[in-house]
């Protein structure tokens, strides 16, 4: 193989592999971006339904600034198990969770409460 053809190779996976290590860095530094922590959180799970995608959290640090997703760090999360489709409806269990990851599209605050919105089930 010619040298300057080694050469010219070389210098390429150089530059791929310090690219990649770049991008990769400022991926893992923009979704730590949108992390919250709240201290304590509940999650309605419907008889027929599932989980609710809305999640009721209280003591959270909010964020100053948007994003498209939220990450949010649950200290503890108490799954409300209904019998019915109803919010009044008889309660059937609730299940404590600790420690708990949640990603949501946005967020509604009042006062200490605040209502996060757009939560799949995970």
């Amino acid at each position: 193989m010619n040298i300057t053809l080694k050469r010219l190779l070389g210098a390429t996976a150089a530059v791929t592999t310090g690219a990649a290590a770049l991008l990769g860095a400022g991926a893992g530094t923009a979704s730590a971006k949108g992390r919250v922590h709240c201290d304590r959180a509940e999650r309605v799970i419907w008889s027929s339904n599932g989980p609710a995608t809305e999640v009721i959290a209280h003591g959270c640090d909010l964020p100053d600034d948007n994003h498209r997703w939220y990450r949010i760090d649950i200290d503890t999360l108490v799954h409300t198990h209904h019998e019915m489709d109803y919010q009044n409806g008889k309660v059937d269990r609730t299940k404590t969770l600790h420690d708990r990851t949640v990603r949501c599209l946005g967020h509604i605050a009042k006062k200490d409460t605040v209502l996060w919105f757009g939560c799949p089930p995970s």
